[in-house]
């Protein structure tokens, strides 16, 4: 079959090169068009009941997690020319498109009681009316002070310490206008801080999502361009070629260009997974090239005729490289199956990005090599690398007269990563990939030292009653359950409807501070109606009503406590939502109340679970469908056992390194299984396919197969095992440390495979030699995959 592939192509080698060169065009008018991913939810399948509870809530109360905060530490703030520009830089932002309000020290507002005829009103207005005078100025910061409301919230160090938030619209936070949105605000606080000498500090989740975002993109286009400089000048020393660099390289750039095309055409965004495709394409596709190029090197050695050799080329290789991207391809193609939209992207868009790279080279390596003058001998040298040889010879050694020792080394090197295994934990944080020196993170920091944090964590009380969230008895339940949380570490003051009772009676009462606290049953009903408040000098909807509305529903049946939490990662965070949960069960009767625990907080959680375990069960898939192929090839159980071992190996080493580096299980590090194991079975199946190939050459004396495979493969694999080791370690250069333990991981598992397939694996073929042999002389399934009808090769011309 391969042979007359071959033969078709070559004949036929204008009209497939144009039909690629049109594909490929149509393929980068879509790659142009793809666009990056806002949404963060899309790791946790649309059946998860924490992602369905969280739709609900957000319908109910509207968005959680689209806060940008802004503070600085100022100890003059009591200065007027300061306060005047602070005030004048927070009304900025009424006039930006996609911030809805902004709450702040200079825009806070006060509740008075007026008396209109003989109806008891509050009216809502603007504190800081006066600011360019000290003395009115020093009123309206007592009269701020006195608001216990606003404590912990919008200041903290009796006012040196300040926070601006501002709420972003939905369809602003979730489109491509974040960016221009964000840098607008950026600027105006860079400028603020520039005029006043002030370190801005900035974070909330829309800030910290546009700028992962940005750096995706970029990372994307630093990772293409390096990957390709690398690999061109790695392909440049192997084969001393300028047509083998250009063309291998045009090959894959061709696979990336159909992967960003795929990507659009499914209807997916670059999301933080999907950007490390492309360079992903660029690694797996190069090796079909080194294959197909250094058999095609090999035959025009033996004979020197060009098209002879191309269709040597493409029989003995053909179905080395199909099946070699196949298993590549299973090992993301698992990710499908998982419930995981974001998994199931990346699997899908990398699996056939794979296969479409493999059937780029293989129908155009053939085809635009015919048109090229044959290699000459500066173009082979590579084959006589005497340093290569001389490790190559090294390997043989051990092979054939210290496999004891080689056994002992290997047994001794698992037998210690075994017990690195047990070290394992699992741990991860919603900023767990940004650098601890990297200013996202020191802001993030900065915010949680002084504000106990940004991350929304959210309490939905369900009364079971019609106007149950207004009584007194809810209230006065909120109040202690609210008093318990702020009083435990890493969580910010919890906001609720309460804040807002207590603020009223504080105004009933003449503002008097004492007065800021829950009703009696006697002033309950004097208090509830003045909740509908007038809009004072504002002419917006004041703070209050906007409080009453987002923190209790329509019905008064639904009503939230908002607390702010620290990131203290997967594995504290389900201890703090299990001791609010105990202290709730006390204080509610859970017979008339349900609460739930949702927010971006907990979503964040329940993805990072999901993920870790539809990683795990998609190595499980990978093991199954990868040995399937194994058994289809090779049709003998103690091939595909000494395959299992040669491939088990690299990752429980790698996986015992990142116990005793105390490297934790999170989303990025496992998934280095599942992708290194597609790869590195690669390098397994070359090796077996070729011993396969050499068997009836030598009479199916194992012991000689074994040492010409060596020799034969050992040249390819070691270059092509230095392509995808130098190509993943490009990862390591990532903004992201996830990226980079993806990249460095993958590496040290690709090198521990490279020496396991060239020792331990011919090793275990020469200790079966007996067995090996009997089972090749009886059973014709071990015949050459590649036999085929004869067709006079020396006839053929281009």
């Amino acid at each position: 079959m391969w042979k007359r592939i071959a033969i078709w192509t070559l004949k036929n080698r204008l009209a497939i090169l144009i039909a690629l060169g049109l594909g490929t065009l149509f393929m980068a008018y879509h790659a142009r068009k793809v666009q990056l991913n806002y949404e963060f939810t899309s790791a946790i399948p649309q059946s998860s009941p924490q992602l369905q509870t969280y739709k609900a809530f957000k319908k109910m109360f509207g968005e959680d997690g689209n806060m940008v905060v802004m503070g600085f530490d100022n100890a003059k703030i009591n200065d007027p020319a300061f306060f005047t520009d602070f005030k004048n830089y927070c009304s900025s932002f009424k006039n930006i498109d996609g911030v809805v309000n902004t709450l702040s020290m200079p825009t806070a507002l006060n509740l008075k009681k007026i008396i209109i005829g003989e109806e008891e009103k509050l009216e809502a207005s603007a504190i800081f009316n006066n600011t360019t005078n000290k003395d009115s100025l020093e009123a309206s910061l007592q009269l701020f002070y006195s608001l216990p409301f606003y404590k912990n919230v919008l200041y903290q160090n009796n006012g040196s310490t300040q926070l601006v938030a501002l709420r972003i619209e939905k369809s602003v936070m979730n489109s491509q206008k974040r960016v221009a949105l964000m840098q607008d605000i950026k600027s105006k606080s860079d400028a603020f801080a520039a005029k006043h000498g002030l370190q801005m500090h900035y974070s909330g989740l829309p800030y910290i999502r546009n700028a992962l975002a940005v750096s995706i993109q970029k990372e994307m286009n630093l990772f293409l361009l390096v990957s390709l400089a690398l690999t061109a000048l790695i392909l440049f020393l192997f084969f001393r070629s300028f047509n083998a660099v250009f063309f291998s390289l045009l090959i894959v750039v061709a696979g990336v260009i159909w992967a960003l095309g795929i990507m659009h055409l499914s209807g997916y965004k670059i999301s933080l997974l999907t950007a490390l495709v492309p360079p992903l394409i660029i690694v797996i596709g190069i090796p079909n090239c080194i294959y197909f190029l250094n058999k095609y090197h090999q035959e025009y050695g033996k004979s020197p005729m060009q098209a002879k050799a191309l269709v040597l080329m493409v029989q003995r290789m053909g179905i080395v490289t199909l099946f070699t991207n196949i298993t590549a391809a299973i090992g993301f193609g698992v990710f499908c199956f998982t419930s995981s939209a974001l998994l199931a992207e990346f699997g899908w868009v990398a699996s056939l990005g794979i296969i479409a790279v493999f059937f780029i080279s293989l129908l155009a390596l053939p085809a635009i090599f015919s048109y090229l003058p044959p290699p000459n001998i500066k173009h082979t040298n590579y084959l006589q690398n005497k340093t290569l040889h001389g490790l190559l010879s090294f390997f043989e050694k051990m092979v054939f007269t210290k496999r004891i020792i080689l056994y002992a080394i290997w047994g001794s090197i698992l037998l210690i990563s075994v017990i690195g295994i047990t070290r394992l934990n699992s741990r991860a944080y919603m900023v767990d990939d940004i650098p601890k020196t990297d200013k996202i993170y020191t802001d993030l920091k900065y915010f949680e030292k002084n504000f106990k944090g940004v991350m929304p964590l959210e309490i939905w009380i369900n009364t079971k009653r019609k106007n149950g969230a207004t009584s007194l008895g809810t209230f006065n339940k909120i109040d202690e359950l609210s008093a318990a949380i702020n009083e435990m570490p890493n969580l910010g003051r919890p906001l609720s409807m309460v804040e807002a009772i207590k603020y009223v009676r504080q105004a009933y009462y003449d503002g008097d501070s004492s007065s800021y606290a829950l009703p009696s049953a006697f002033d309950i009903a004097f208090i509830m109606p003045l909740l509908k408040t007038k809009g004072g000098d504002t002419g917006k909807t004041n703070q209050l009503n906007s409080i009453v509305k987002a923190y209790v529903d329509s019905t008064k049946q639904h009503t939230r406590i908002s607390v702010n939490i620290a990131d203290i990662g997967s594995k504290e965070l389900p201890k703090v939502l299990k001791e609010i949960n105990n202290k709730a069960v006390e204080i509610f009767d859970t017979s008339k109340y349900t609460i739930n625990y949702t927010g971006t907080s907990t979503i964040f959680l329940e993805g990072s679970r999901f993920i870790i375990a539809s990683l795990r069960d998609s190595l499980i898939y990978a093991f199954l469908m990868i040995f399937a192929c194994m058994i289809f090839l090779f049709r003998n159980w103690r091939v595909v056992l000494i395959s299992i071992a040669a491939n088990v190996i690299p990752l429980l080493i790698t996986a015992g390194i990142m116990g005793w580096c105390n490297i934790p299980l999170k989303p990025s590090t496992v998934l280095v299984f599942s992708v290194a194991l597609g790869i590195t079975i690669d390098v397994t199946i070359r090796f077996l396919i070729n011993f396969k190939q050499e068997l009836p050459r030598y009479n199916n004396n194992i012991r000689e197969a074994v040492k010409a495979t060596i020799y034969d493969t050992g040249f390819s694999i070691i270059y092509t095992s230095l392509i995808l080791i130098v190509g993943f370690l490009v990862f390591v250069i990532s903004h992201f440390q996830g990226t980079q333990a993806l990249g460095y991981l993958i590496s040290l598992t690709l090198l521990l495979a490279l020496f396991i397939n060239l020792t331990l694996l011919p090793a275990l073929l020469v200790w079966m030699d007996k067995i090996m042999l009997k089972k090749a002389t009886e059973d014709p399934l071990w015949e050459v995959l590649n036999e085929e009808e004869d067709i006079d090769l020396d006839r053929l011309t281009l």
